[in-house]
Formats: C-alpha cells, structure tokens, sequence
C-alpha cells in the first residue's frame, strides 16, 4: 500500500508536504496575530471591533502554539533537506540561530499572552472555549508580563523580517535551493528532477 504523500518524511533534497504545510499555515497564522494586534488601533478603546480584534489575536496566538509542538517533532523526526550549494559555514550557522530564535518566539509568545490574560484576570478565549487561568491575578505581574510581550512581538517582526530577506537573498542572490526546499512542486516538474 502507498503511503499517503502527505505523510511523507522530509527527503535529502526537500521538505515533507506535512512540514511544508505547517510552516506555510504558521506563516499565515503569524501575520494574521500580528495584522490583528496593529489593526486594533483603528478602534476607540472598548468598542465591539477593537475587543474582537484583541480575542482574534489571543486565539490565532494560541493556534501557533498548538502547531508549533507537531511542527518541532517533524523538524527533529527527519533530515533537513540539504542546501545545494552549501552556503559558508557562518550561513549556516546564523540560519540555526534565526530558527531557534523563530521556534523561541513560537512557543514563548503565546504562552506570554496565556499569562498575561490570567494575570490579568480577563477570559483566555479559544474558538468557543475558555482556557484555565495559568497563574493566579496580579495587577503588577501583568504589566510586567505585557512588556515583555510586546518587546519580545516586536524582536518577531525582525527575526521573521530576516528570515524571508535571507530566502529571499538565497534564491534571487545565492541561487541556491533554500526557498524552493520549502515551495510545492508541480508534479511535472518533480519527474523531471
């Protein structure tokens, strides 16, 4: 029986169609948690659309989280398809950095926003449910906790700003396969490889 090719591991030369879904899904979801905690500034402070804009945020966040777990298995569970040609040894190094940073930001992001909302003592809203409060209410450790989300939101929009440069960089520059490890194929064109 043939495996379904969504259940396909990552091969040498590309990434699995699982993993390549959830990293494109992810992205998706990034901007969509960060478009709508800038959007919400459009709105007076309390109004229906602004309040909307914020549970949106929180649960697209709590989404990140949910798939960051599976997506951090896949990652460890197989090779990482190689870059051809390899880029220097620093490269290298710097794109680990980059996504150790992103998988940081992933993971600690929404659980920052989990906190801070049990902090807080508002509701944790995800798609119809109400999550437990992970700490008990305080004023002061809310503000804290706000802080350093909004510092470690807008270091994201740097490390995720680097890493699309740097895909970028290595395909129209590098002319590597960086990029194009991570970008559905056309059937056509995988036979002919």
């Amino acid at each position: 029986m043939e495996t379904p090719k969504i259940m396909e591991k990552n091969s040498n030369t590309r990434y699995s169609p699982l993993f390549m879904g959830l990293h494109w899904l992810m992205a998706a979801l990034l901007v969509a948690v960060y478009a709508f905690i800038e959007l919400r500034e459009l709105f007076p402070k309390g109004s229906d659309p602004r309040e909307a804009m914020k549970a949106l945020h929180f649960m697209l966040g709590l989404s990140v989280l949910l798939l960051v777990l599976p997506r951090l298995l896949l990652r460890l569970s197989g090779p990482t398809p190689a870059i051809v040609p390899e880029p220097p040894a620093w490269q290298n190094t710097a794109a680990h950095l980059v996504h150790l940073a992103l998988y940081a930001l992933m993971l600690a992001m929404p659980l920052m926003g989990w906190l801070l909302l049990s902090a807080a003592g508002k509701p944790i809203p995800f798609f119809g449910l109400h999550l437990p409060s992970l700490i008990a209410e305080n004023e002061d450790l809310a503000k804290l906790i706000k802080e350093i989300h909004e510092t470690a939101g807008e270091v994201g929009y740097y490390l995720i700003g680097l890493h699309i440069a740097a895909a970028l960089y290595h395909h129209h520059f590098q002319h590597d396969n960086t990029l194009a490890r991570m970008l559905p194929t056309p059937k056509s064109v995988q036979e002919n490889t």
